[in-house]
Parts: C-alpha cells; structure tokens; sequence
C-alpha cells in the first residue's frame, strides 16, 4: 500500500497508507486524519475533502472532471493544483504523495 502525507494548514503531517483502489479520502477517513470531513462520503457532492496537491504530483493524481471543479466553486481557498481527495484514486505510482489542507479545513 502506498504511503500518502496529508498536511494540515498548521504544517502538522499524517503519513498513512492508502489501500489501492480506494480514493485519497477513504485513505484519510480511515485513518482519521483531522480536515478531510467527508461529509457526502465521497460522492463529489461536498467539498469537504479538498486538497492542495503538491506541483511534482499533479500529472500522476490526474486532472479534475468537470463535476469536481463544480463542487470545488464552494470550496474556500481554491487553487490551481485544488482538487477534492474523493475523485483522486489510489494506485502504485501515488507512493510518497504529498498534499496540504486549507485553513478553513480543521
């Protein structure tokens, strides 16, 4: 299983594992790493999982779909490399990954 960093906004870090198959946010719901709500359970209906995903992964966590940038308009802090962890899938090549919470997520 890869070994995904969730930082918080205060720049406290969560290296969990991430079962393969699931979604970055499963990964983080299971391992109860404080920001990442969840609160639609991963239906891209919220945006209570959004991420900042560092520049070196954005290519291998894939682009955003057009329902995600939807949901993404409620979310605060919005960036370019923004994406919610829901719609981001775990595989081999996530390993190390990297990504930072908002400060509105606590």
């Amino acid at each position: 299983m890869p070994q995904v960093t969730f930082i918080e906004h205060n720049g406290t870090a969560h290296t969990v594992e991430a079962e393969l198959g699931k979604s970055l946010m499963e990964a983080a719901v299971g391992n109860a790493v404080p920001g990442i709500d969840a609160d639609c359970g991963g239906a891209c209906a919220c945006a209570t999982c959004h991420v900042f995903v560092e520049p070196e992964w954005e290519a291998k966590t894939g682009a955003r779909t057009e329902a995600e940038s939807a949901m993404l308009n409620f979310a605060a802090e919005v960036k370019p490399n923004s994406r919610l962890s829901c719609q981001i899938p775990v595989t081999a090549e996530l390993e190390g990954l990297v990504v930072r919470m908002p400060e509105g997520q606590h």
